[in-house]
C-alpha cells in the first residue's frame, strides 16, 4: 500500500462532493429540519400514554382493577431490574414504577416528583384500591431532570442521517465510477482495491464527522438538549458508527453495477434500520424477537451508545458493548467488501 496512492484518490473524491453544492447543502439542511419540527411539535405538550414498568408480580388484588385502565402501557420488568428501572423512571423514560411488596403481601410504586403522569397515575392508583388496603400500598419517589421528547430524539435523528449520507453516499458514487467506467481506468494504474476503499472510507468519515458535529452544535444553540456524558465519548461512539455505515455501504457497491438495483439493495437496508433500530420510538416492551432483529443493524448500536451518553450520563465503557460490536461488523464488512470488490 502506497500512501501517496491513497492521498491522491482521497483528495479527488473530496474536492467532488465539495463541489456537488445541492448534496452538501442538503446534508446540513435535512437533519436541522427535523430537529425544529419536532422540537416544536413535541416538547411543549404531554403525550396521552402512560407508560408503566411492572416488576416482577405485584399484588394482583391490589393491582389488576389499575392495569385494566385505558390508554395505560404495562412493560414487565424482572425483579433485577428494579434499580435500572428507577433510573428510567427518573428520566421520565416511564411514568410510574410498580413491584410487589418486599415482604408478605402488599404493593409498592414508585413515581417521579417532577412529573405530572405520575401524579395522576397515582391518583388512578389509589382510587382503584379498597380503603381498608391502602396500608398495604407502600410509596416511593425518585427525582430527576425531565427528557424531553427532542433530547431523546437527537441521537436516533443524526444517527439515521449518518446512515443515509453513509450507504448512498458511497454505494452510489462507486456505482457510479463503475457505470461511466472510471473503476475501469483507474484498474490501469498501481492503485489496489484496498487502497480506494480506504480512500472512500476516510473521505466520507471526515464529512460525516463535521456535518453531525456542526449540525448538532447549531440545533444546541437553538434548542438547548441535555447532555450528561462526556462529549469525548460521544465522539468515540460517532467515529465507531460512521466507520461501520461506511463499511457497509462499500459492501453493498463493490459488485453492483446498476444504480436502480444499488438503490433498491440500499433501501432494503435503510428502512428496517429506521424502524428498528430506535430512531423515532423506544422498542422498550415490544415483543423479544422484535430486540433480537433490530441488535442486528449497526444503527441500534450507534443510537443507543449515543443515547445512553447523552440521557443517561454513561461512560464509554458503559457502552463498550455498542462499541465493540460495531468494530466487529466493521471488520467483516471491509474484508468482505474488497475480497468482492470489482472494478467492471
Amino acid at each position: 500500500m502506497k500512501l501517496e496512492r491513497l492521498r491522491s484518490i482521497l483528495a479527488a473524491r473530496n474536492k467532488e462532493f465539495l463541489r456537488d453544492y445541492s448534496s452538501l447543502g442538503w446534508n446540513f439542511a435535512f437533519p436541522v429540519l427535523v430537529v425544529l419540527g419536532f422540537s416544536f411539535a413535541f416538547s411543549g405538550r404531554e403525550q396521552d400514554l402512560f407508560k408503566i414498568a411492572v416488576v416482577a408480580q405485584p399484588d394482583a388484588a391490589l393491582s389488576s382493577e389499575f392495569l385494566q385502565i385505558r390508554h395505560i402501557q404495562k412493560v414487565d420488568k424482572q425483579e433485577s431490574e428494579l434499580q435500572d428501572t428507577l433510573q428510567r423512571l427518573k428520566r421520565h423514560q416511564v411514568d410510574f414504577v410498580l413491584a410487589p411488596a418486599e415482604q408478605g403481601s402488599g404493593l409498592r410504586y414508585w413515581l417521579n416528583e417532577t412529573s405530572p403522569k405520575g401524579y395522576l397515575l397515582e391518583k388512578l392508583l389509589l382510587g382503584s384500591v379498597p380503603e381498608a388496603a391502602r396500608l398495604q400500598v407502600i410509596k416511593g419517589t425518585v427525582a430527576g431532570k425531565e427528557i424531553r421528547y427532542v433530547d431523546w430524539l437527537i441521537s436516533g435523528l443524526l444517527a439515521m442521517n449518518m446512515m443515509f449520507s453513509a450507504l448512498f453516499g458511497v454505494g452510489y458514487t462507486i456505482v457510479r465510477y463503475r457505470k461511466t467506467g472510471f473503476l475501469k481506468r483507474l484498474k490501469a494504474t498501481p492503485l489496489t482495491p484496498m487502497e480506494f476503499l480506504l480512500a472512500q472510507i476516510f473521505s466520507r468519515l471526515w464529512l460525516l464527522v463535521s456535518v453531525t458535529a456542526i449540525v448538532y452544535t447549531g440545533c444546541h444553540l437553538l434548542v438547548k438538549f441535555t447532555m450528561l456524558g462526556s462529549y469525548f465519548d460521544l465522539f468515540v461512539v460517532l467515529i465507531a458508527g460512521s466507520l461501520c455505515l461506511i463499511s457497509l455501504g462499500l459492501v453493498v457497491a463493490a459488485a453492483i453495477r446498476s444504480e436502480e438495483f444499488a438503490g433498491g439493495v440500499l433501501n432494503l437496508l435503510t428502512w428496517p434500520m429506521m424502524f428498528l433500530s430506535g430512531v423515532w420510538f423506544s422498542l422498550e416492551g415490544s415483543p423479544n424477537w422484535v430486540i433480537q432483529v433490530a441488535k442486528v443493524f449497526p444503527l441500534t448500536h450507534v443510537i443507543g451508545a449515543a443515547r445512553a451518553i447523552m440521557t443517561e450520563g454513561a461512560t464509554l465503557g458503559q457502552v463498550m458493548p455498542q462499541v465493540t460490536a460495531l468494530g466487529a461488523m466493521t471488520l467483516v464488512f471491509l474484508v468482505l467488501g474488497s475480497a468482492i470488490f470489482k472494478w467492471e
